[in-house]
């Protein structure tokens, strides 16, 4: 039997240490404002922080594409952090669209979904800090090569509103770059703390930083072994957590599809199709504002019919016919 992989790093941290000695240093004075709530004075920080990263994993040599579509659970909107399984069954992950370099601009004025997700859990911002201080890479990418990071166990102290509401003093939203043009009061009236705070599971990994024209056989290798290495890892790691049994969800989204352009029916087809090599028993698909389901629903489609996944393709034959499609970048969203 072959030994299941294990990561390249591995290290666990008491949360109330972490923020103690790592206490994040936030430089922006909108992001001051956001941490001030979620941990007044005095706030108690419980549980522990598990944080590993993870080599490359190959992907299968064949994909089950019709199989892996069942998996997909829609849900309109962004993020809410509900359960998807049974409350208590389950181990639940939410993709984090991380930079190259782990948690990197948390800190700054930017606001897009990971450095949203910093924020409303600061001790991951507290993680970062640990471990540049301990001499370890905090990447999501090393040599060219994907290397996702999980974060299990993370307190989520606030919630963030972002949708545009003029009455609240955020008529442009806040998220993305509206963030650093909001004024404080906006940003106090927005954040709500998390009374008691819940618990999430992070699975941080990076899509190619943009590109031009159609992609080729080798960008679109290189998402699919990212995204089955991310969610295959996020298996292991709750299977050793609470036994092999244990249903394991992947909440994600359009990932790579904002600053960094990505084609949304493109990205969304290869985490399906990763989905359902990784072991997962539900991809819970967030398609945010409206219009949002169109790309996903396009990227089933091909799925079920238009790839011929229903057939015994190889992972290579797969990838050319996805590669003869045409699939082209589109253009940064500016945050």
């Amino acid at each position: 039997m072959t030994a299941a992989p294990e990561p390249i790093e591995r290290r666990d941290f008491v949360t109330s240490a972490l923020m103690e000695e790592y206490r994040p240093a936030w430089h922006d004075p909108n992001k001051r404002i956001v941490f001030e709530i979620a941990c007044p004075p005095g706030a108690a920080h419980g549980g522990r922080l598990a944080y590993s990263r993870w080599t490359a994993m190959p992907v299968p040599t064949s994909l089950e594409g019709v199989a892996a579509g069942r998996l997909v659970r829609v849900l309109d909107g962004y993020y809410d952090y509900a359960s998807s399984l049974d409350p208590g069954e389950g181990i639940e992950w939410h993709v984090n669209f991380a930079d190259l370099h782990l948690f990197v601009a948390y800190a700054s004025s930017l606001f897009a979904q990971d450095e949203m997700q910093v924020a409303e859990h600061p001790a991951l911002g507290a993680l970062r800090e640990a471990l540049v201080a301990d001499g370890l890479a905090a990447v999501t990418v090393e040599r060219g090569e994907p290397t996702p990071v999980l974060v299990m166990g993370v307190e989520r102290l606030c919630r963030v509103a972002t949708d545009p509401d003029a009455a609240e003093g955020r008529p442009a939203g806040l998220y993305g770059n509206a963030f650093a043009r909001a004024g404080g009061d906006a940003v106090r009236r927005a954040t709500t703390p998390i009374e008691p705070p819940t618990i999430t599971n992070l699975i941080a990994m990076a899509a190619p930083p943009g590109g031009y024209g159609r992609y080729g056989a080798d960008e679109i290798e290189s998402v699919l072994t990212t995204a089955f290495t991310g969610f295959r890892a996020a298996v292991l790691e709750s299977h050793r957590e609470r036994g092999r049994a244990t249903p394991v969800a992947v909440h994600t989204g359009y990932w790579g599809c904002g600053a960094f352009g990505g084609n949304r029916v493109l990205m969304a087809l290869l985490q399906v199709l990763a989905a359902g090599s990784a072991g997962l028993d539900q991809l819970v698909f967030h398609v945010g504002g409206p219009g949002g389901r169109e790309p996903l629903e396009a990227a089933l489609g091909l799925i079920n019919g238009g790839l011929g996944t229903d057939l015994d393709l190889s992972t290579r034959e797969l990838i050319n016919r996805i590669e003869t499609i045409g699939f082209e970048w589109g253009v940064s969203d500016g945050n």
